[in-house]
């Protein structure tokens, strides 16, 4: 970065104090504020997403839309993911310095060498369930014995699995029950060919009350369904985390960085909190891939899975993260129990500098909107 040369007097400096005092104040660096003051110079930084463009990520394509990237010294590149993509790949081979995947993920990735840690968890509750029509009479995971049930494979069967076995069901003995490898769609589920499916809150379950229900004629409402949480069912694990490279985050200048990154990302979540709407046209503006109708709902479902937060948005909470630990190496996505896979000093502080300027860090009273879904999710 370049630093531009003070040759105008006392009161130029006295001014650029103050905004550095101003600043500090606020939480930010102060030698970082100096940079930006003198040079106009920004850290330049990668998120590389999970999965495309979709309001599950909302709060980072606010954190930029909005500017709080750039007031916290950084200029934010947002890489959208897919089905080729691993995060912890990306953020491994420096292509990135932060990533967004769920915990099991990185803590297979860690347990195969990886040197990968968590430094904030947004998602403070798991968004997958397992749906079955209300005709069916199954509301509870002690019902799916001798049924036919979806899942997705390669790692996100395992809170399923683990409520299987917790109600005494092997899901690897057929006679038990029939795992049908789930693709990423309802299909199977609306043909009636699995009894039960599985589904996140904030997609696949909108999928669902997007689609005319044949015996009606109008769309499905959760009235025809029964929606079976992972988290109800005890053996929910922590979804989407923020988490960077080990030898990165070592050293004391990238500490900083990602304790300005974690707070703007939280203002960015903070207000797809207040404003959820809004939120939802940031998203479209950035990637049309699933429409307005079906964003929303997934809007409203992302800001249930962060709020309440009662430690503060981000900040991991141990139980949980014991449980999917747990959890993963019961079904031997990892080997050993995980040793230092998170530090939470970093969320910590981001939370506490924005307390410090009487931002909402907790969300308590947020509630739910009503979103009216139509016909393929328009």
């Amino acid at each position: 970065m370049q630093r531009r040369k003070l040759g105008w007097g006392v009161a130029l400096a006295v001014v650029a104090s103050l905004a550095v005092a101003v600043w500090a104040g606020m939480g930010g660096s102060a030698g970082a504020a100096t940079e930006r003051g003198s040079g106009g110079g920004l850290t330049k930084v990668t998120l590389q997403l999970k999965w495309v463009t979709q309001a599950q990520f909302a709060g980072y394509y606010a954190a930029k839309a909005k500017g709080f990237y750039k007031g916290a010294g950084l200029d934010v590149n947002l890489k959208v993911g897919g089905p080729d993509i691993t995060p912890e790949q990306v953020v491994a081979s420096g292509q990135a310095e932060f990533g967004i995947d769920w915990l099991p993920a990185l803590l297979a990735a860690r347990d195969k060498g990886g040197d990968l840690v968590n430094i904030a968890q947004v998602f403070t509750r798991s968004g997958m369930t397992e749906v079955t029509h209300r005709d069916s009479g199954i509301t509870k995971i002690s019902q799916l014995r001798g049924k036919k049930v979806g899942v997705w494979c390669c790692g996100n069967e395992n809170e399923l699995f683990a409520a299987l076995v917790k109600n005494g069901i092997d899901p690897k003995k057929r006679g038990d029950v029939t795992i049908v490898n789930q693709p990423f769609d309802m299909n199977l589920f609306l043909q009636r060919k699995v009894d039960a499916a599985a589904a996140m809150t904030y997609n696949e379950l909108a999928q669902v009350l997007e689609t005319k229900n044949p015996k009606t004629g109008k769309l499905y409402t959760l009235a025809d369904l029964n929606v079976i949480r992972m988290s109800a069912a005890g053996t929910g694990m922590l979804e989407d985390g923020v988490f960077v490279g080990g030898d990165w985050i070592s050293k004391t200048e990238n500490q900083a960085t990602a304790k300005q990154f974690l707070r703007a990302s939280f203002r960015g979540w903070i207000y797809c909190r207040d404003h959820q709407r809004e939120c939802v046209d940031i998203v479209l503006a950035n990637g049309p891939t699933l429409p307005a109708g079906h964003q929303a709902w997934q809007m409203n479902e992302i800001n249930a899975l962060i709020w309440p937060a009662p430690r503060g948005i981000g900040v991991m909470n141990a139980t949980e993260f014991a449980r999917t630990a747990k959890i993963a190496q019961q079904f031997k996505v990892i080997r050993k129990a995980p040793s230092g896979a998170y530090r939470a000093d970093l969320a910590q502080a981001a939370v506490k500098s924005l307390k410090t300027q009487r931002v909402n860090v907790n969300g308590a009273r947020w509630r739910r909107i009503k979103v009216t879904l139509r016909e393929g999710g328009k």
